[in-house]
């Protein structure tokens, strides 16, 4: 399999009055792995659904490859789609499953049954081959719905929050497999999600939505460490958005120093305090930032601890502050 690369061009969705996704333009390199990020109705399914040609553009173009495919049905746009729920048949086994679409386009049994068990091979499921559904686990399931959207060869798969259904730690050890797939299939993955984390440890792209714009888009550390908006820095998380007479900025929550003595930058008062292990989550109230937070190591809040209603002196350094577009 091999990948081609995706653009969007003035891409536009309207549901009657409303404005879904608005003139946004995007080009995902051949073989990338492309994670769509953002609240829920920011527009990242409805771009996706576009891509897949499930749903009209209303205005502008998609390319794949060299071709023009806004207009054609999504059979001949050389993507898959992995849906949410999976929606894997329940009365047929895992090879029929994965064999499905070759049986719709009249391909001999024998050859699509040795093409799925090529796939259920890839994914590591040949042993279930003869199981249902009803007989899988989460993860098992996933696996099979890979292979039946890889069998038609896509140059492009779409993946619609395919990790949502499982536990957390079933979902870190899938974004793992699913990510060493990407990489040796070289296929490009258009993969939409809320989860930030996801987002971060799947993608080579990063692109960030909101109210049908794209705020940002990058790799995840360019991403994280170079925020653009107040929202960016916000929703990507681990960042304080802190007004100040020269325009807002963004402070990385683990760059925070906090201190009982006078000075710093500002007083707060510690709101509540939360420990995640390496290190103590401190929430704080101020007039300069809707929530602030700081990540003290665990050592040193131990040297120093506080507790909600304590004030305290809040700094940082120069290098750690950078300034951010008012918008997108």
């Amino acid at each position: 399999m091999k990948g081609s690369a995706l653009e969007l061009v003035s891409v536009t969705k309207r549901y009657g009055i409303t404005t879904a996704v608005d003139r946004i333009d995007l080009k995902v390199p051949a073989g990338t792995y492309c994670c769509l990020l953002g609240p829920s109705g920011c527009g990242k399914t409805s771009t996706l659904r576009m891509i897949a040609g499930h749903e009209a553009v209303s205005e502008g173009d998609i390319i794949i490859g060299a071709a023009n495919v806004t207009d054609l049905p999504p059979a001949r746009r050389g993507t898959a789609m992995m849906f949410q729920s999976y929606a894997l048949f329940p009365h047929l086994n895992c090879i029929d499953n994965v064999a499905f679409s070759l049986r719709m386009r009249g391909v001999a049994k024998d050859v699509r049954r040795a093409k799925a068990m090529e796939l259920l091979k890839l994914v590591a499921m040949d042993p279930y081959a003869e199981r249902l559904p009803a007989q899988l686990s989460g993860g098992q399931q996933q696996r099979v719905a890979l292979a039946r959207a890889l069998i038609t060869e896509p140059q492009i798969l779409l993946l619609d929050e395919p990790l949502s259904a499982l536990d957390p730690f079933l979902r870190i050890k899938m974004r793992a497999e699913l990510k060493a797939m990407q990489k040796q299939l070289g296929i490009t993955f258009v993969h939409v999600t809320h989860g930030q984390d996801e987002a971060m440890a799947l993608a080579d792209l990063v692109v960030v939505m909101n109210q049908g714009l794209i705020e940002q888009a990058g790799s995840p550390r360019e991403v994280f460490n170079r925020p653009r908006t107040a929202f960016v820095a916000r929703f990507i998380g681990g960042h304080n958005v802190i007004e100040t007479s020269a325009g807002p900025i963004a402070v990385r929550a683990d760059r925070i120093r906090l201190s009982r003595s006078e000075g710093g930058h500002l007083r707060a008062r510690v709101r509540d305090v939360e420990y995640q292990g390496t290190y103590v989550q401190v929430g704080l109230e101020s007039p300069a930032a809707r929530e602030l937070t700081a990540q003290v190591g665990e050592a040193a809040f131990d040297a120093a601890p506080l507790n909600p209603g304590d004030e305290v002196a809040v700094s940082w350094g120069e290098a750690d502050i950078h300034r951010l577009s008012p918008a997108a």
